[in-house]
């Protein structure tokens, strides 16, 4: 199915690549909404989406939160801070046969891996509770 670029889908893709820290789609919608006024949450939505099907941004699932939109499209980690919730990029190597050192899977055929580091960001690093 091909599918067009709208206006909204360009702006979208413009909004995650302007953010560029792994917003939730909330997080896009309100930063969109402060200059769009009329766009619908459900049209955010589902223009990340299908942002994400045509290979434009990735879909980041994070343990335990919100799904997280990136714009960095290559395979990398993160790290999530446990305190605030932020996703930040790790830098390191990307283990593209790591799932070859599982010794037993279960009958899993392996298709990827996602690996999201947990601690404290710089910012929450020594701040109290």
């Amino acid at each position: 199915m091909i599918r067009r670029n709208t206006i909204q889908r360009n702006l979208v893709l413009k909004a995650v690549r302007q953010l560029a820290c792994h917003a939730t789609a909330e997080e896009i919608y309100v930063e969109f909404a402060k200059v769009h006024l009329n766009i619908s949450r459900g049209t955010v939505y589902r223009n990340l989406l299908r942002l994400c099907e045509a290979g434009e941004i990735r879909k980041r699932q994070m343990p335990d939160g919100a799904d997280r939109f990136d714009h960095i499209c290559s395979d990398h980690y993160h790290a999530m801070c446990a305190r605030c919730g932020k996703v930040f990029d790790v830098d390191m190597e990307y283990m593209s046969d790591i799932e070859k050192l599982v010794k037993d899977a279960h009958g899993f055929t392996f298709t990827g891996h996602d690996i999201v580091f947990k601690g404290l960001c710089p910012d929450c690093t020594g701040k109290p509770r």
